[in-house]
């Protein structure tokens, strides 16, 4: 299939797609068009939707998808330049105000341990956007204290005893690693890529989305496609954080490429699924229409694996 028209549609898009399409599709990172994000677009819109009192929505973490966490988690999705100080002092603010008895970042005051999940997206905003490292020393230290033995981790475990992985959390720490390491953080950096490759490992042996007991698919949304992912695993953000963490392609993963294959349209460009439930600042194109979002992804992903 010929892309050069589905390209020239995401270079005419929303200024986060055409960056991105450029620097991952072009092999061009092109400071000036990443500049655009924070003056146009959803990047801007964003932006423009924080508070007087330095927060997004109700504050840290509430509502979904509306809060602090969750805009900074969309605005790093978007490419916003690391140097943006709006986002620079947002995470500030969280780090600030939001650091808990573990020294993770969580939403509940009061509580004794963290949640790995938050954690992991959390690591992943605050790396992009360059804060500072001595502050992100007790987020590294509580997410490698919540390794599981099968590899991965789970927000559950704390909280129900579960004794078995989950492909969200493990992607939030896989991504969250890929980005504390790309910016060139230092603090027990080994540990933690040696907790990525085992937590890379885990969904591989579950071919990203099956059971290893059963092979049959862990929950269908797993093959559904969505943007922004929020805190949820689909196979398009799983292969996605493979290919950042530079995972070489493994037989493993080609159930899940052949799901992204097959998800294709006609005119070769990819629709998402309908948006998780919750408060939104933005409105991304309807369920079942073109989305350069998810067509960028999709096309980065099948580049380095097929």
């Amino acid at each position: 299939m010929d892309e050069a028209p589905v390209l020239e549609w995401l270079l005419s898009s929303d200024p986060s797609v055409a960056y991105q399409a450029t620097r991952d599709l072009l092999g061009h990172d092109d400071a000036r068009l990443q500049g655009r994000i924070e003056d146009e677009g959803a990047g801007a819109a964003l932006l423009a939707a924080r508070g007087p009192r330095g927060h997004w929505g109700g504050g840290f973490y509430n509502p979904k998808w509306t809060s602090t966490h969750y805009t900074l988690l969309e605005l790093r999705g978007l490419g916003l330049s690391p140097t943006n100080s709006t986002a620079r002092d947002a995470c500030a603010l969280v780090l600030r105000d939001h650091k808990v008895r573990d020294g993770g970042v969580d939403p509940r005051p009061t509580t004794r341990h963290s949640d790995v999940c938050v954690n992991g997206m959390a690591l992943n905003y605050l790396s992009w956007f360059g804060s500072d490292a001595g502050q992100l020393v007790s987020i590294v230290d509580a997410i490698l204290a919540e390794q599981m033995p099968d590899g991965g981790f789970n927000c559950r475990t704390r909280r129900t005893g579960a004794r078995h992985s989950s492909v969200h959390t493990s992607t939030s720490v896989i991504e969250a690693v890929t980005a504390y390491e790309q910016a060139g953080y230092l603090h027990r950096r080994a540990e933690l890529c040696d907790a990525r490759a085992a937590a890379v490992e885990f969904l591989l042996r579950h071919r990203l989305f099956r059971s290893e007991h059963t092979g049959r698919p862990i929950r269908p949304d797993f093959t559904r496609l969505h943007y922004p992912a929020r805190w949820y695993f689909d196979v398009l953000r799983g292969l996605d954080a493979l290919r950042a963490a530079d995972v070489g392609y493994d037989e493993r993963m080609q159930d899940a490429c052949s799901v992204l294959e097959s998800r294709r349209r006609s005119d070769g460009r990819w629709a998402a699924h309908r948006g998780h439930p919750g408060k939104t600042h933005l409105t991304y194109p309807p369920a079942g229409e073109p989305n350069p979002w998810v067509t960028l992804t999709a096309l980065r992903v099948l580049r380095a694996y097929t």
